[in-house]
């Protein structure tokens, strides 16, 4: 009996337990912020340039425009010709209203030609546009982590300010939780930070956590799929992902946001994928880093699902986001020398996370936002890191198939931190990072 009123004992402290952990998490792991209501105007708004299907010289654009399907379609002028290319319609409804969305396929584009286009929705117009299609061998975009920009933000002025920087890129490439909340107000925010930028250079995500609604199992509006059109046809079942060759590089887009059974159907995905190519390049983007800066036993299930192919198949750079710091990662072989794959984690969000100072990491960065320019040249692929705030050089390396060259051990790291007064993770945060100077 009284084995039997211990273990009764243990269970009651066990659910006792539980039901605090719930009560005080209840929030962080099911509470989902209020949509505000709201109405969508009816003119063409919210136009957004991607990529289209797995061809590097496919174009899809997708906006929004009142809230009942209109006829709609767009208009691409090359310089000599008009077309006029018909658009594929539907009602979203979220949580607080809805909105019909729109999205034009733009196929057989011809490299090196600049294109203008305009969008039509029930006789309304939009503005011109304007883009350019590649015609390089070689490829060059920058990417940014988390921007979840609040609202009146910053994220257009540092998005421009690094595009100013590097005109030659070609792309925006985001590792998830662009947007806030899934919220029209933060949507609305999204296109603000992405405005004269996502009209005319094309913008690739992933999927974040911030991007779905919480719950037991939790749910991707479609209005990310109609916004972000390149997913309408790529996925596979329920999960977000795409693959898009360009030239001597090919993307891989995961969504590391979802349930076991879901990532095990994105590892099948991404290994049939990684087995037919033949790229020069290969680079993995998703947003959970595999190895995370919070934490060693962060993100154990996707490092299970995925590390392993990331190696077995040389991909050369993985691309992640979520805990809003910098870091970059290589990996070592048998004689310690540094080879692929690259690891890097970055963000272009307001809010810094603590962190822990790994060693199995080639440098980090607190307390600013960041944003990473990569390349490739005939032989090497390079990554360059920038503080987006002061557009200094916060890290720098290249690539080849023999060897990976670090020129950013050389580059001081900048950890910065103010504790809120009182808060005892802070102040212990505080200390390892006065620790860590000090190695």
């Amino acid at each position: 009996m009284k084995i039997k009123k211990i273990i009764g004992l243990i269970a009651l402290v066990v659910l006792i337990a539980l039901g605090i952990l719930c009560a005080v998490r209840w929030n962080v792991w099911f509470g989902n912020l209020p949509e505000k209501p709201y109405n969508t105007a009816n003119v063409p708004h919210r136009i957004l340039l991607t990529f289209g299907d797995t061809d590097a010289n496919s174009r899809n654009v997708s906006w929004c425009c009142g809230e009942s399907l209109q006829t709609s379609f767009l208009q691409l002028a090359d310089g000599q010709d008009t077309l006029q290319v018909s658009a594929e319609g539907e009602i979203f409804k979220s949580r607080a209203g809805q909105a019909a969305y729109y999205v034009a396929n733009l196929r057989n584009l011809q490299p090196g030609h600049t294109y203008s286009y305009r969008v039509n929705t029930g006789n309304q117009y939009s503005a011109w546009h304007h883009f350019n299609l590649f015609d390089q061998k070689h490829t060059s975009f920058l990417y940014v982590g988390d921007v979840q920009d609040t609202i009146a933000g910053v994220a257009n002025q540092l998005l421009r300010a690094a595009f100013r920087h590097h005109p030659d890129a070609q792309f925006l490439v985001c590792g998830g939780d662009l947007t806030e909340r899934p919220m029209d107000e933060y949507w609305q925010e999204t296109f603000n930070g992405l405005d004269s930028i996502g009209q005319s250079l094309p913008v690739l995500t992933v999927t974040g956590n911030h991007d779905y609604l919480k719950g037991l199992i939790y749910k991707l509006e479609r209005r990310f799929s109609l916004i972000h059109s390149y997913f309408l046809n790529s996925m596979v079942g329920e999960n977000q992902v795409y693959t898009l060759r360009m030239n001597d590089v090919q993307f891989f887009l995961l969504d590391s946001n979802r349930e076991f059974f879901y990532l095990y159907t994105q590892r099948q995905w991404l290994k049939q994928q990684l087995e037919a190519s033949d790229a020069k390049w290969k680079i993995v983007v998703l947003h959970h880093p595999l190895y995370s800066i919070r934490g060693k036993n962060n993100n154990l299930i996707q490092r299970w699902m995925f590390d392993d192919l990331i190696r077995e198949y040389d991909v050369d750079l993985v691309l992640q986001a979520h805990e809003h710091a910098y870091a970059r990662m290589t990996a070592h072989n048998s004689d310690n020398q540094p080879v692929t794959p690259v690891y890097t984690v970055s963000h272009l969000s307001p809010k810094n996370y603590r962190i822990e100072f790994s060693d199995m990491f080639d440098k980090f960065g607190s307390g600013s936002r960041y944003y990473q320019k990569v390349e490739t040249s005939e032989n090497a692929l390079t990554l360059t890191a920038y503080d987006a705030v002061t557009q200094m050089l916060y890290d720098s390396l290249v690539i080849t198939k023999s060897a990976v060259l670090d020129y950013g051990s050389n580059i001081p790291e900048v950890i910065e931190f103010t504790p809120v007064p009182g808060n005892k993770k802070d102040a212990q945060f505080a200390k390892r990072i006065e620790a860590y100077k000090k190695k």
